[in-house]
């Protein structure tokens, strides 16, 4: 008997590929270079240039943040080169590298729209209370906290003008995202009673003008920002008024000081008071390391015992307001480390605290009209945010 065989033939089975993209977050730490990243995920070197390249040149992204910048790198399946990077930096905008089918790296600048409310706070003054303390008590963010400072130190000392029972206003912007607020937006309203009578009742509202550019303005369309500070140092306190009497504290005797003395850390940064020349940077026995300002209508300021000057600042510089010019020191006749600083006005040094500054942008005929429509609208948004603070007031 001739016994069956039976063959069985097996045919070989074809091996399905699933594209599962692959999608990876990484927050950029110390030490994190784009090349150090990307060559890590399998990047060449060459395509590391070309995205290098792309994210300076059209990106204006010179180097990448530490603790700030994060990188999503994506591509296709495991095995594939990676075809795609986001790079956001915080949480507005966002950039997007793609490469095409012949290996060319592209760049596109994603921005993400603010959903942008109004917000109204208030607050008093306490018994032995300073304005940064009662205002972040009244909800305010600390940053914009210290932006009310800078607007509101053209006419207030924060160190001796802040008294019991002033009350205070402001009206600014948050901007969120997916519903949480993200961070604090611009000033649209500030007002601070003084309760001092050769200041009174403080207003000031931000005005875009046809231009695009903006400026602060009081109830009348004058210009509420004025072309010097009186504390050029935010937040620091007096240590030594303006006194024609003085006695010296290291001369001994009774010697005019003709400036206001700021108590401030060494290293602290100067800016300048108002924009200007520099005339004089130098060092003298009495003001130490100091800096001359020439500005408009008359005025100069001067800033003395320096630790050292800002670099790129010397005589014929021109400055703007709020630039670096120094840091604080000890330098000359000082017994420790503080800003004394002058306000001259036509030749004869001034008061800082109670002279008169010029303004330096008060609105035309036509902008003024437009500005008081824009004042009646936020004064009508400010009441009904008072009546029910949880009012939402999109921008």
């Amino acid at each position: 008997m001739v016994s069956a065989i039976l063959l069985y033939v097996i045919k070989p089975t074809r091996r399905i590929i699933i594209d599962t993209p692959v999608e990876r977050h990484i927050q950029v730490s110390a030490g994190d270079t784009l090349s150090k990243i990307l060559s890590g995920h399998g990047v060449s070197g060459g395509d590391i240039n070309a995205i290098a390249t792309l994210l300076k040149k059209d990106c204006g992204v010179q180097s990448l943040r530490a603790n700030s910048d994060v990188l999503v790198i994506k591509k296709k399946n495991e095995d594939a080169p990676v075809d795609k990077i986001m790079l956001s930096s915080g949480p507005w905008k966002r950039v997007e590298l793609s490469c095409d089918a012949n290996g060319k790296w592209a760049a596109e600048i994603v921005s993400i729209k603010k959903d942008t409310r109004l917000v109204r706070k208030s607050g008093k003054i306490p018994d032995g209370g300073v304005f940064s303390q009662t205002g972040v008590e009244a909800g305010i963010p600390i940053g914009t906290v210290y932006e009310i400072i800078n607007l509101l130190a053209f006419e207030i000392d924060f160190e001796r003008d802040i008294q019991p029972g002033q009350e205070f206003v402001v009206l600014y912007e948050e901007n969120l995202l997916d519903g949480q607020v993200v961070d604090g937006g611009r000033i649209v309203e500030v007002s601070f009673d003084t309760h001092l009578d050769r200041r009174g009742k403080l207003k000031m509202y931000r005005f875009e003008k046809d231009n695009g550019k903006f400026g602060y303005y009081d109830d009348e369309g004058k210009g509420a920002i004025k072309s010097l500070k009186r504390t050029p140092i935010d937040g620091a306190s007096v240590s030594s008024g303006f006194n024609l009497h003085r006695k010296h504290p290291v001369l001994g005797f009774t010697r005019a000081h003709r400036g206001v003395d700021f108590r401030a850390v060494t290293g602290t940064k100067i800016p300048a008071a108002g924009a200007g020349r520099i005339v004089a940077r130098g060092y003298n026995s009495g003001h130490g390391n100091f800096v001359k300002i020439r500005h408009a209508n008359g005025f100069e300021t001067l800033y003395g015992h320096m630790s050292r000057f800002q670099p790129g600042v010397r005589v014929g510089t021109n400055v703007a307001q709020g630039q670096i010019i120094g840091y604080v020191g000890s330098t000359g006749l000082s017994t420790g480390p503080h800003l004394h600083y002058e306000i001259i006005k036509n030749g004869v040094r001034v008061n800082p605290m109670t002279v008169t500054f010029p303004r330096i942008d008060d609105l035309t005929a036509t902008q003024k009209s437009k500005f008081l429509e824009f004042k009646g609208k936020v004064d009508q948004a400010s009441s009904a945010l008072s009546d029910n603070p949880n009012l939402f007031i999109p921008m």
